[in-house]
């Protein structure tokens, strides 16, 4: 067991989980800010943060301090609109996989 799995197991499964495109994106504060943490289904690894505060929405990889590789402004100041949370949440996974992606590439290539 490597130490992504220990902080993958610090979260026990909820209902409240949201699963996008095979990452399981775990909030850690529901509002002001509104954060998640975002994990790999397969592999486990925390690939992303994402964190809502003061109307400003953003992507860390793979962690929070990490390379900020989405942003938005939302309507919602310290959470989500209920109408806008499941698209900017999408975007910003597909931006944390891109991102993913392109570092892998660099890796190997």
């Amino acid at each position: 067991m490597n130490a992504d799995d220990d902080r993958f197991n610090l979260y026990a499964p909820s209902d409240q989980d949201i699963i996008i495109d095979g990452c399981r994106l775990i909030c850690t504060c529901p509002a002001c800010p509104e954060q998640y943490e975002v994990f790999d289904e397969i592999t486990r690894e925390q690939i992303g943060y994402l964190r809502l505060r003061h109307g400003w929405f953003r992507a860390d990889a793979p962690c929070c301090g990490g390379e900020t590789v989405y942003e938005a402004n939302p309507h919602g100041d310290g959470m989500f609109d209920e109408d806008e949370r499941m698209g900017y949440l999408t975007d910003a996974v597909k931006a944390i996989q891109e991102h993913r992606q392109q570092t892998k590439e660099g890796t190997n290539g």
